[in-house]
């Protein structure tokens, strides 16, 4: 019988995941034989004598480990290369994952052992790093139940793994939604105004689908956004328009509504059980926001500046709209293709005009020319190192002295075992063990446009952006420098994890850093520095709706979560009644955010929308220092990598954030780049 490559030590290059050999049925004997094997390692445990912070707390952190490595493969996979038999694994996966966490954190015998270290914290002389994984433990055993009674934690067990499969069946539902939908066009006269390379990109779609000569749309991101920016063609702007904003809420069985209503009902009971008022207040406790209310405020404040902003914004696109092609009332549909023809009239710049400065290659060694300058970093692909998928690369880390930092896996076109969107994620994380640094291994996957016959993938403006976003975040995972593996990289708290990412974004738009890779695809001729000032003067440029649309997806994560879910009756009700202090176009019927909303259903973001606004304000104002220095200065680089993103969540984010900025954040930063400051 083959031996399971999940169960037998890893040959590769650096350990890293075997994906040549592994299959899908190795997934679940694997994760059971793990599962064995870590309750043994919570056994020794409890088997030491007095508890102590080494035999108990550090123990803690190190058990686990193979199957730490094993499922993050698994999930992986479920999200950048699934298919009906990972999907039905998820669902027998899943379930004694959940089962396997409740056991530990609900192990009366392990957290009086927990609780004895965590009663004589004072007299232990911990360092700053000790003291916080401490703290997290003792307070992961209490947020997930250990002071329940029996019954109570009974109850948990079952509302954990429900919410379990309900997230996975709400991700799958959205794929499939996604895959499903096709739209063939005939003539190539519907096509006006679309740029050549979408549309020969569209004619390779109908083509891999056996319909030649015609031209396909889907709603992976590289086919529908083009459309919606550039396709004269007001009907064809409209089906795909109600094509993705319908997905999962047409009352079949890909339907999420009853799927949500399920979800919050079941967070508000668990929050509940717990000794919370909601689900929002549970999450918020470890957030730097620490409570609904201060999350409310604070994104009403940002509303309060940016609404009056965003309708003189609206106003002016529909003005234009108007006297350009007589249009009488703009709709959702129409927005995007208006708001880029005004930005063309304003500026001289769309983003056709800039696409040939950004083929993906050149991007990719942009952004590692970047970190290399900022952070000594080098880049070596190795075509050794096993990849899940063909377009996968991987690559070696360095840093200046030579020593290995990570690896590093990018994967960047749609296909149909991929979700949507653009994330970045951990195979291993980084920790110390026995003095021996173990190195992490992270990836970014998005869904860029791909390349055609004729032409290399030629990256808008905001590809770009999220390639430096996700970047971002992987910097964070990569110079990990933590000695526990659950405080290491990106495990801080989550309205601070996308300083890292943010910040990064910055870069985008600075002329020393694009002159390292903007060069034409055909010409290698560089960007021109006209056009770099014009990405500049047009970064504000409706920065008024772009915020108040960010704005009305935290408001409607924190009205889910935040009140009791036995009065919301109808999602879609409830949907509109939120959205409508937001909505700044009119309302399209049949229409809905929630059902396809993965980051609060199926993602981590549930009452935590909010982060990527509340980061920006840390982004912004970090950034600044950069400015001031500047953008390559070595000596902020170096505290920027010491402070953030070697130091994990090894302390509390805002000690972190005043040293290195040496005070803390002042969201005129935000305003002043956002060009709200006076709105």
């Amino acid at each position: 019988m083959q031996t399971n490559p999940l169960l037998s030590p890893f040959t590769t290059p650096f350990e890293t995941a075997p994906f040549q050999h592994i299959q899908p049925e190795h997934f679940l004997p694997a994760i059971t034989e793990a599962i064995a094997s870590a309750k043994k390692e919570i056994a020794e445990i409890k088997a030491q004598p007095l508890p102590t912070f080494e035999n108990t707390i550090e123990a803690l952190d190190r058990s686990g480990k193979r199957l730490g490595v094993i499922s993050a493969i698994f999930f992986n996979l479920n999200s950048a290369e699934t298919n009906d038999q990972i999907q039905k694994l998820a669902r027998e996966i899943s379930p004694l994952l959940t089962e396997h966490s409740n056991d530990v954190l609900l192990d009366q015998e392990l957290f009086q052992r927990v609780a004895q270290v965590f009663a004589t914290k004072e007299s232990l002389h911990l360092n700053p790093e000790q003291t916080t994984l401490l703290d997290k433990t003792y307070k992961s055993f209490v947020r997930n139940g250990a002071k329940l009674t029996t019954e109570e934690a009974d109850k948990l067990r079952i509302i954990d793994q429900e919410l379990a499969q309900l997230s996975l069946r709400f991700g799958e539902h959205v794929l499939a939604e996604t895959n499903k939908f096709v739209h063939f066009v005939d003539q190539e006269s519907e096509l006006e105004g679309l740029p050549e390379g979408a549309k020969e990109a569209a004619a390779q779609i109908a083509e891999e689908k056996g319909q030649p000569g015609k031209w396909a749309f889907t709603l992976d991101y590289p086919s529908y956004i083009p459309v919606m920016t550039y396709a004269k063609n007001r009907e064809l702007r409209k089906t795909l328009f109600m094509a993705f904003n319908t997905k999962s809420s047409k009352g079949d069985e890909l339907d999420n509504q009853e799927i949500i209503l399920k979800l919050l009902q079941l967070r508000d009971q668990r929050a509940k059980l717990l000794g919370f008022g909601s689900h929002a207040d549970f999450v918020l406790e470890e957030r730097m926001a620490k409570s609904p209310a201060t999350v409310m405020d604070f994104l009403h404040s940002l509303l309060e500046k940016a609404k009056p902003k965003a309708e003189a914004e609206v106003k002016e696109v529909a003005e234009f709209a108007k006297k350009l092609d007589g249009l009488e009332s703009l709709q959702k549909w129409d927005f995007a293709y208006y708001s880029e023809l005004l930005k063309k009239e304003k500026y001289a710049l769309d983003d056709e005009l800039l696409r040939p400065y950004f083929k993906l290659e050149h991007v990719i060694q942009g952004v590692f020319e970047t970190a290399s300058k900022l952070y000594g970093l080098s880049f070596r692909p190795n075509s050794e190192i096993p990849v899940y998928h063909p377009e996968v690369t991987a690559y070696e880390v360095y840093d200046q002295a030579g020593a290995f930092v990570s690896v590093f896996y990018a994967d960047f076109f749609p296909r149909p075992g991929k979700r949507n969107g653009a994330w970045m994620t951990s195979y291993k994380g980084q920790y110390l063990e026995n003095g021996m640094d173990s190195r992490p291994h992270i990836s970014i996957v998005c869904n860029f446009t791909k390349p055609t016959k004729t032409k290399p993938s030629l990256l808008t403006f905001n590809e770009v952006t999220t390639l430096f976003h996700e970047f971002g975040h992987a910097l964070h995972g990569m110079l990990a420098k933590g000695t526990y593996e659950s405080l290491s990289g990106t495990s801080v708290f989550w309205d601070f994890v996308e300083l890292p990412s943010q910040i990064f974004e910055n870069w985008c738009y600075e002329k020393e850093c694009l002159d390292l890779f903007a060069t034409h695809y055909e010409t290698g001729e560089p960007i021109p520095s006209e056009l770099i000032e014009k990405i500049k003067i047009a970064a504000n440029f409706q920065q008024g709706y772009m915020t108040v649309r960010q704005l009305s997806f935290g408001l409607l994560d924190m009205a889910y979560h935040s009140q009791n879910p036995d009065t919301i009756q109808s999602i879609r009700e409830f949907e509109q009644e939120v959205m409508r202090k937001t909505d700044l176009l009119p309302k399209v019927e049949g229409t809905m955010v929630s059902t396809s909303f993965s980051h609060i259903f199926q993602g981590g973001y549930s009452s935590g929308y909010y982060s990527y606004k509340w980061a920006e304000v840390l982004d912004a104002d970090a950034f600044e220092l950069f400015q001031e220095k500047g953008v390559f200065d070595p000596e902020t680089a170096q505290s920027f990598a010491k402070n953030i993103l070697s130091a994990g969540g090894s302390e509390h984010p805002s000690i972190l954030y005043r040293r290195f900025r040496g005070r803390d954040p002042k969201p005129e930063a935000l305003l002043k780049r956002s060009g709200l400051l006076n709105a």
